[in-house]
């Protein structure tokens, strides 16, 4: 019997020694990294990932469950980055964190390395809820030109991968992936981001393990690498950063038992429908007993579809506050959110949904992910990849989506979180099941003014402000959430030069409608009183600055929806100045058609009448657009620093 255990022992250790071949150890920092002042491929970075590297195994000293090393080597440059010498570990449920170990380096006065190690008890766990737990310490005596080096081993019972990112908010030098599968687990694995891989090596491994009382197995084992990686950097107008940042990803598709039974977690469109809504929907989908008891008469017994359907949307987001939660999976209970009057986005649009049926209009619902979800991936199914639910009916031949967390919007007007590529339809009897969401009504705003420059050097007169589409829903919202004396301050604090005098607004609650502001304003110039009197006639949202500062740009820019803005101003100058500048005309386009903006100054006596036009006609432009669009606002810019210049 001894003999056995002693066998066992020393073949469990052979294979340990085995898988663990690949981990990275300690003590790898070296004088010349030290020495490092600069990162020479970017001049701007705070600090530089000299290293990383994670090594996933079966490891028979834990149960056989998953292993991942991880180690970390980071160079600090500059205090702008001290903050990565916190480090947090997120551990889910049954997953637990062993062998954290961490050093400090730092260089001392005489050129030799000092090193500082982390002591185990500045370790702390913090239990975030109920299936999160944190591991946090602080790596110790940090300054500008330290390294940090650390590793820690995360031991885990889920099939489930992390995905591994090869790319984060600061450069890497080099940063590997290691991953040794058993050959009865398959998965789809996926690289995303515009980056290549410089490593990709794939092998197959016999008899990589040995498990007692069970047989030896082969491992599937993939090598990854990206080395001189440059940092992510975010900016305005773009998607989930998930779409685009470089990273593995692993999805799992079947598991085969050792008797031969195999298990799929990848499965065909229509059985992920039926999962969606008995699993992710926890069965709330048959709930329209329910909200037709609650639904006023009236309103089931509306003749017309489109009006009945219109005042049960209405109903329902006149019922519920959005909690500001998506679409909560598994967690979606009908009755007690109805009876709270405030539930997730899963809850209320299910609530509309089971109206809908109760009010007997077809309806289906429509799965998404939302904007800064990231992509869903379209060549399998994965249910795990979905936050929102919205509904889908047609209505004398036309389609409808709606979605009733958003009290302003108008009635099909969509959510701009839900605006992210492809959405699908569930339980449709047609071929469409993929749609592209996208706006019902047109965003324009409108902007008049008309105004007379009096000898105080004051502009008094009347603005007048048009908004439709998500600018006019924008706007009702922020109007209807102040009372009006808090809204004028606001907004004449963002607006420091003028005053408001009088104030109205039209069709505040008729969202079908334009919403129109009406004031009544004076414009104080800041200027001294002299024979010459500069005046920038751009009063109002004239552009602060580019959106758009990167170098180089490898993702679209995605403005979500096109928007037109028209500006048009009157100025009344006094008889007794003569007009000496003037603001030069402009017309640039985008190419393709993709947008334009027109600056047109006209002079009639004392009269000066300025239109200007910009519009962006396409929700999205690609990489190769960028430097196009960069220089497309940079002159606007220019043409709206220009000035009128006036002299007694």
């Amino acid at each position: 019997m001894k003999k056995t255990t002693l066998l066992i022992l020393l073949l469990l250790s052979t294979i340990i020694v085995a898988q663990k071949e690949n981990t990275s150890k300690m003590g790898q920092t070296t004088l010349e990294e030290l020495k490092m002042t600069i990162y020479d491929k970017d001049s701007t970075a705070s600090a530089v990932v000299l290293y990383e590297h994670a090594n996933l195994y079966i490891d028979p000293k834990n149960d056989f469950e998953k292993r991942t090393d991880y180690y970390f080597r980071i160079k600090i440059l500059n205090k702008k980055s001290f903050d990565l010498a916190n480090i947090d570990i997120n551990l889910y449920n049954k997953k637990r964190v062993i062998d954290i170990k961490a050093t400090t380096y730092n260089l001392s006065e005489i050129g030799t390395i000092n090193r500082q190690n982390l002591s185990q008890k500045n370790i702390f766990t913090l239990k975030e809820s109920k299936d999160w737990t944190i591991k946090k310490f602080t790596m110790p005596n940090i300054k500008e030109g330290s390294i940090i080096e650390y590793k820690y081993s995360i031991i885990s019972p889920y099939l489930s991968i992390s995905d591994w990112y090869f790319q984060s908010e600061i450069p890497k030098i080099k940063s590997e992936y290691d991953v040794a599968i058993l050959g009865n687990y398959k998965y789809n694995i996926r690289v995303v981001g515009y980056l290549k891989l410089d490593k990709d090596i794939p092998s197959v491994k016999q008899n990589c393990i040995e498990i007692p009382g069970i047989g030896r197995g082969a491992c599937a084992i993939f090598s990854y690498g990206m080395y001189n990686v440059p940092a992510f950097k975010e900016e305005d107008y773009m998607l989930s950063k998930k779409n685009y940042i470089a990273r593995v990803s692993f999805d799992l598709k079947s598991y085969t038992s050792v008797r031969g039974q195999t298990t799929s977690y990848t499965t065909t469109w229509e059985k992920a429908d039926k999962s969606l809504k008995k699993t992710f929907f926890n069965n709330q989908t048959s709930k329209k007993t329910f909200f037709k008891s609650r639904i006023p008469k009236t309103i089931l017994n509306t003749e017309n579809e489109l009006e009945r359907t219109k005042k049960i949307v209405h109903f329902i987001k006149d019922h519920y506050t959005w909690n500001e939660k998506n679409w909560t999976n598994k967690e979606a209970k009908l009755r007690e959110a109805y009876a709270a009057k405030t539930g997730s986005v899963g809850e209320i649009n299910l609530s509309l949904y089971n109206s809908l049926k109760a009010a007997k209009i077809d309806a289906n619902l429509v799965v998404l992910s939302t904007r800064d979800n990231g992509f869903p991936t379209k060549l399998y199914p994965i249910i795990f990849d979905y936050n929102y639910v919205i509904i889908k009916v047609n209505l004398n031949g036309k389609d409808y989506y709606l979605d009733a967390t958003e009290k302003y919007l108008p009635f099909g007007q969509l959510p701009i979180r839900t605006l992210n590529g492809e959405a699908r339809i569930i339980d449709t009897e047609d071929d469409k099941q993929w749609v592209i969401l996208s706006p019902k009504i047109k965003s324009n705003r409108s902007i008049r003014a008309k105004l007379t420059l009096n000898e105080d050097l004051e502009f008094v007169g009347d603005l007048v402000i048009n908004r439709n589409g998500y600018f006019a829903s924008n706007k009702r919202e922020i109007i209807s959430s102040k009372d009006e004396d808090l809204y004028l301050e606001e907004f004449e604090t963002d607006n420091p030069n003028i005053e408001v005098e009088e104030y109205t607004h039209v069709n505040l609650d008729s969202f079908e409608k334009s919403l129109i502001e009406k004031f009544k304003i004076k414009i104080y110039l800041a200027a001294e009183k002299s024979n010459k009197t500069r005046i920038n006639p751009f009063f109002f949202f004239r552009s602060k600055e580019n959106p758009f500062k990167l170098k180089e740009r490898n993702y679209p820019v995605n403005f979500g929806y096109p928007r037109n803005n028209n500006y048009s101003i009157q100025l009344k100058i006094p008889d007794n100045y003569k007009i000496t500048q003037l603001p030069e005309d402009i017309a640039i386009s985008l190419p393709n058609n993709g947008g334009r903006y027109i600056l047109k100054t006209t002079v009639n006596g004392n009269n000066i009448t300025i239109v200007l036009r910009s519009s962006i006609r396409k929700k999205e432009y690609s990489t190769q657009e960028y430097f196009v669009l960069k220089e497309f606002y940079k002159k606007i810019l220019l043409a709206e620093k220009s000035y009128i210049i006036i002299e007694k």
